[in-house]
Formats: structure tokens, C-alpha cells, sequence
């Protein structure tokens, strides 16, 4: 296993986070004219985390890219948490693009946002660590996707903090089908498979249920997109709950 790059430890000033996200850091006041920015650097910790892993990011690495020291990134960059949010921040769109959606179809307009927020997964597979579900400092872009979310439910009717729980429960399902696609592994699955089975022939009897769903073909490829399936049960109870609703 490939040793880790570790950066010192040092104190968080989460203000110094917002400040960055949101352009409203103070410009430098003394030194040479700044080379670089926050948007240049996280654009290319974006592209090594893509290609290596959120892991392989680094100042060190980072900065080695642009010939300079890890110490020359810091004029610009407080430290690795930061990148890390920008980095976030970089991968984003300005906002989901709901614009072919119909005026109060809650769920096209749902299924569509969610569709997009899966595609920024799946394209970068290290958002899974890097946006670990807490609270965490927020840019403009992040928020917008919030938003959109929220938008895209008021036709249901319901409060905000229910809109809030749906919104969690859409991007669980997102994040929960993006964590499967990362560790899946061809060769392994087909392994556990075989030692599954032969461990089913043998204790048959003390696992009733499971046996019958494996006979009906509960492990089979079911030929339907999971990330539809789990997401018109998500909508499935949304409606259910605005019909309870009246």
C-alpha cells in the first residue's frame, strides 16, 4: 500500500475556508505580484485526484506541478482542508441544469437534479471522502445544488425541514450507489459468489429466506438502473407523504 502524503497539522480558521470560497479573501499586500490563484491550484489537485486518488493530493505534489515549493501554495492556500474544499467547490456546476423541466413537476425536476449530482460522482470518485456526510464549509456552488433541491420540491407542498430529510435521503442513494461503483471489483465479486454458494449448499437450512431469494435471482443482474430504482421509491414516499398530507 502506497504511503500517504500527510501535511503538518495546524490550526482550522474556518472563516479563512469561507473566505476562499466565496472571493472574499484579502489580496496579498506585500511580496511579488501573485503568479497563481486558489482556482488555478484547485483545478490541478482535481486533476491528480482524479487520476491517483484524493490520497496522492498533496501541497507538495500540487505545488511540484506549477515547479514551485508547497510553501509558495500557501500564500494562497492555507492548507490541504482548504484545497480539499475548493477542490469540491471546482468540480461543480454554477447550479443543476433544470431548465428542460416542467413548471411544477416536482418529479421530473427531482430525478434530473439527482441525475446530475450522480454524474459529478461518477466522475469523481473522491468526492465520496472528500464531502463525508457532516457539516462542512460551503461555496456558492455547493449551496446552489442545495437550493435547487429545495426548489425543485416546493410544488409538494411540504415544510422545509421535510424537504431538507428528502434532500439527505436523495443524496445517501446517490453517494451509497457511488461508494458501491468504487469498490466493486470483477474478479472479486465472482469470487465471493462461488464461496457464497458453496457456503449456501452446505448450511441451507439455517438460512431459509436467503436461499429462496437467491433461487429467485436476488444476486442476478437485474437489468434495471439502480440509481432509477432506489430513486422512484424515494419519490414513490414523497408522494405518498403530500397525498397523506391532503
Amino acid at each position: 500500500m502506497a504511503a500517504r502524503n500527510k501535511e503538518p497539522d495546524k490550526p482550522r480558521d474556518p472563516r479563512a475556508g469561507l473566505a476562499l470560497l466565496w472571493g472574499e479573501q484579502d489580496p496579498p499586500t506585500r511580496g511579488p505580484k501573485p503568479k497563481l490563484s486558489p482556482w488555478q491550484i484547485a483545478a490541478a489537485a482535481v486533476e491528480l485526484a482524479d487520476a491517483e486518488g484524493l490520497d496522492a493530493v498533496s501541497m507538495n505534489k500540487v505545488a511540484s506541478g506549477f515547479g514551485v515549493t508547497a510553501m509558495a501554495l500557501y500564500r494562497y492556500i492555507p492548507g490541504k482542508h482548504e484545497l480539499v474544499e475548493l477542490m469540491v467547490e471546482q468540480v461543480l456546476t454554477e447550479a443543476p441544469n433544470l431548465s428542460g423541466v416542467a413548471d411544477g413537476d416536482w418529479r421530473a425536476a427531482v430525478r434530473e437534479w439527482t441525475r446530475q449530482c450522480a454524474a459529478v460522482y461518477a466522475a469523481h470518485p473522491w468526492l465520496l471522502t472528500a464531502t463525508a456526510m457532516r457539516r462542512q464549509v460551503m461555496g456558492p456552488r455547493q449551496l446552489r445544488w442545495l437550493d435547487a433541491a429545495l426548489a425543485a420540491l416546493e410544488p409538494t407542498g411540504l415544510g422545509g425541514a421535510q424537504r431538507h430529510q428528502i434532500f439527505l435521503l436523495l443524496v445517501g442513494h446517490v453517494r451509497n450507489l457511488a461508494q458501491q461503483r468504487r469498490d466493486h471489483d470483477e474478479e472479486h465479486d465472482r469470487e465471493w459468489d462461488r464461496l457464497t454458494g458453496e457456503l449456501l449448499a452446505r448450511h441451507a437450512d439455517g438460512f431459509p429466506a436467503l436461499v429462496k431469494a437467491v433461487a429467485d435471482g436476488a444476486f442476478d443482474q437485474p437489468g434495471i438502473d439502480p440509481l432509477d430504482f432506489g430513486l422512484d421509491r424515494i419519490l414513490d414516499g414523497v408522494e405518498a407523504l403530500t397525498a397523506a398530507r391532503g
